[in-house]
């Protein structure tokens, strides 16, 4: 199985690339006032308005950094399209998907954070991207059909 790796902070994270349409250069965005935090903004991807979540902010509480390598990663997530700021996205792996294991410590508010594996470089955790937002955050983000404006 492929996998794209990124970081949070220094440590190194891992999402699986089936879930990844297209790794994107970091854009401006158009900013939601009032969003919660982690909520970058939404841009334009061929016309459709797509949100965008800063993993680093959404998850550690401090923005990405902008750099060269710092990418939105646009995902497939429970049928629509959301972008991911993610920093030092520049590498993948191939992993078997029994190569993660528990990580050994549960985290209620974080269910996103998945098994681990090791390399040479140290540990890599597996995001689990359907598990991401709360439903709280993803109603925001994601309007029901037919819902009104």
């Amino acid at each position: 199985m492929l996998f794209l790796l990124f970081q949070l902070g220094a440590d190194r994270y891992a999402l699986p690339v089936r879930h990844v349409r297209e790794v994107l250069p970091l854009v401006e965005l158009k900013k939601i006032p009032q969003a919660p935090p982690g909520v970058a903004g939404v841009f334009s991807f061929h016309g459709e308005a797509v949100p965008v979540l800063d993993l680093s902010e959404f998850i550690l509480g401090q923005p990405a950094r902008p750099s060269l390598s710092t990418r939105i990663l646009l995902v497939h997530y429970r049928q629509h399209l959301l972008g991911l700021i993610a920093e030092n996205t520049t590498e993948t792996i191939r992993r078997d998907a029994a190569d993660f294991i528990d990580a050994g410590v549960t985290v209620g508010s974080a269910p996103y954070l998945g098994p681990v594996a090791t390399d040479a470089c140290g540990v890599i955790q597996r995001v689990e991207l359907d598990l991401l937002l709360p439903e709280n955050i993803s109603a925001l983000l994601f309007r029901k059909e037919g819902a009104a404006a």
